[in-house]
This record gives structure tokens, sequence and C-alpha cells, in this order.
């Protein structure tokens, strides 16, 4: 499957980031590389763009995407090791960093990641393919309540209590495999669903996703650190999906900005 996916907010983030030709850029989930080709165009050749991604697709697919520009770096990583990675690239202060939060539509759409409750395929749910940790695992040999807490926390699931007892039920007979035997088991859990509402396992499987990758627990500390490595009058631009990310952002930024007053 080809890699698309349409860069969300673009000509917002690029006017955010206020790009200076010579500046130091970090796109820290640089997915296809939609921002970050229109940070590329506007450095000179004195600029830097480090492209950071822990999806090995994603950076061989921005590597190809970028390969008119000479001044890009590419690291496997975690946007939440921003400050090491700097380090290791024995930079101290960078001008603006991007961090377009979530999943991409690419790693949804592609049937084998497990991602979607659209496509029937083994649960996976992996940004990073090298990592353990995947959504069979979580389903299969995670407690009850501790199933319950995810899915109530991370997903906002009203029916999370009646949705992990149902998938705590199944598993004790089979191991649950596959995102439609778990799309059934969350239909069988839920009395009655909206269909306006959006589907019925939505929700659970945002949960899922958010526990597999661990997504919202180091974010406070991405966001406080990504504005430590700033330069001054340096930019950061976020873009949240949903109100978990949101919140831990916006507390983030708000401490920092005490912490800058006190200081």
């Amino acid at each position: 499957m080809e890699f698309n996916h349409k860069p969300v907010l673009l000509q917002e983030c690029i006017e955010g980031l206020n790009i200076n030709s010579k500046g130091i850029y970090v796109d820290g989930t640089i997915g296809g590389a939609g921002h970050s080709k229109e940070i590329a165009k506007k450095l000179s050749k004195e600029g830097l763009l480090i492209g950071i991604d822990r999806d090995e697709t994603a950076l061989q697919v921005a590597k190809e995407r970028l390969k008119e520009f000479s001044n890009v770096k590419y690291v496997k990583g975690n946007h939440d090791d921003i400050k090491n990675i700097l380090q290791e690239l024995e930079i101290t202060k960078v001008d603006g960093i991007l961090l377009d939060l979530g999943v991409s539509s690419y790693q949804i759409d592609t049937q084998e990641r497990g991602f979607s409750y659209m496509l029937n395929s083994e649960l996976d749910m992996r940004m990073d393919q090298n990592q353990k940790l995947t959504a069979k695992e979580v389903v299969n040999t995670y407690k009850e309540e501790k199933l319950a807490q995810i899915i109530f926390e991370y997903g906002e699931e009203r029916f999370s209590k009646q949705i992990a007892k149902q998938i705590v039920q199944k598993r004790k007979n089979k191991e649950i495999e596959t995102t439609k035997e778990l799309v059934d088991i969350i239909k069988e859990a839920i009395p009655y669903y909206d269909n306006n509402a959006g589907h019925p396992a939505k929700r659970t499987f945002q949960a899922i996703r958010i526990e597999v990758n661990n997504e919202i627990e180091p974010l406070y500390n991405t966001v406080t650190n990504s504005i430590e490595c700033l330069k001054a009058g340096g930019r950061l631009c976020i873009i949240t999906f949903h109100s978990l990310e949101d919140r831990a952002v916006k507390k983030a930024y708000n401490d920092s900005l005490r912490k800058m007053y006190v200081s």
C-alpha cells in the first residue's frame, strides 16, 4: 500500500513555526513527510531539518519523498526522547519543533498493522514494529480491572466495564486473535449503540492503541522537554486529535509558562 497521508493544518503549522531559512527544525512525527517537505522547502543549505519517527516504514517513505533535500537528518526514535536525540546529534537548541500526534491514516489503512476496527487482521497496533507489546497481548493478558480502566480512561468509553468483562469471558475459551473477533465482542458487550455516534468499537480500539504505544503517559514530559530544547523565540507546534492529548499538552504548556514567570 502506498503511504498516503494528507498533512493536517499544514499552512497553520508552517505559519506557526515562522521558519528561519538558516534555522534548525524538528519534525517529531515525520510520517509521510507532508509537513516536513514544506519545512524543507523554506530552509536554505545552512538550515537543518531533523525527522523523527518510530515507524521504520514512515522513515523510508520520508527519505524517498525528501531525497531532493540534502539538509535532512532521519532518526528512528520517539519524540519522547527528543532531548537525548538532539544531544546525540550534538545540538543544544533548535528554532522550531512540530509534533503531529496520534496514528497516521497509513497505519490505520494498512490491514496487517491491526489498527482498524473496519479491517480484519491480527491484533497488533504497534507503531514501532520492533517493540514487544501488542494489542493481542493487552487483550489476552491484562486483568479485567486494568482493561476496564484503560478503556474508560483512554477511550472515554462508558461501557468499559461491560466490554472488559466480555473480553475476559471470551478469552477463557479461546485466545482473541483478530480485530474482527474483538469488534464482535465489543458489540455483544454494549447493550445498544447509536449508529450516528460512530462505530461501537471506535473508543475501545483507541484505548488499546494508546496503551500499546504509550501515547499519553510520556506526553507531558515530551512537551516540557521540547520547550526546553527551543532557542529564545523558538516555536513549538502540536497537533492533537482527542481530549486526552489536548489536556496533557495544555497542562505541560501552562506549567512551563508558570515556571518561566517564576524564574
